[in-house]
């Protein structure tokens, strides 16, 4: 399973319906290649239908991911769990899933700093997030921004990096042109078609690299 590009994180307010199930459809169709459904204190059950309605969308992104649940992923058919950077070992993930799903199945890691992305690399993840890249309302406070200095560290590791953290269309090159394998980001994503220049755009700079 390739790791996505450009890896759209549902809104902390996404509930299933008719609107979650546009959206997901609209993504494809602006280009974006990778969904994670992340949405804290949902109830299992609705969390459970996010994801199916989301691997179910017509057209929707070619992968799918589900955070921190590595059963609801499985039940939704979904292709790899996200984990926060204190999550579960990733190596008894591994052996958690059972073959041809073991080769398959995408296991990623938040991280924020060179120590915790090399952590994850030794451990087994196929990718991680990196960030906060930029200023965002998120983690104000909480995590400083790493700046592109920063990720470029995080890339330096060998693992393919995904950046996260105010990543808009003003900045998206800088953040590719650092080395970033993909970008992710829940804002930036909202409105897909308003942004689907932007995305082919990024898309064909990382073809030709």
């Amino acid at each position: 399973m390739k790791i996505p590009r450009l890896l759209a994180i549902s809104s902390p307010a996404a509930t299933p319906g008719p609107q979650w199930r546009r959206w997901c459809s609209e993504l494809g169709a602006a280009g974006v290649d990778g969904l994670q459904v992340r949405r804290k204190g949902l109830a299992d059950r609705e969390l459970l239908e996010l994801a199916c309605e989301a691997r179910a969308a017509a057209g929707g992104p070619r992968v799918l991911l589900v955070n921190a649940r590595l059963d609801i992923a499985l039940a939704a058919g979904a292709d790899g769990v996200h984990l926060p950077a204190s999550g579960l070992p990733l190596a008894r993930l591994r052996e958690a899933l059972g073959a041809p799903a073991r080769a398959t199945f995408l296991l990623g890691r938040s991280t924020h700093t060179p120590d915790e992305i090399r952590l994850a690399r030794d451990q087994g993840a196929d990718f991680a997030l990196f960030g906060p890249v930029f200023e965002t309302p998120s983690k104000a406070g909480l995590i400083p921004p790493r700046g592109l200095d920063g990720l470029a560290q995080a890339v330096a590791s060998g693992l393919p990096v995904l950046a996260l953290g105010g990543i808009d269309a003003g900045n998206a090159r800088q953040v590719a042109d650092s080395g970033a394998w993909g970008i992710a980001a829940i804002r930036w994503f909202e409105n897909p078609a308003a942004e689907r220049l932007h995305f082919a755009s990024l898309l064909q700079s990382w073809e030709g690299s």
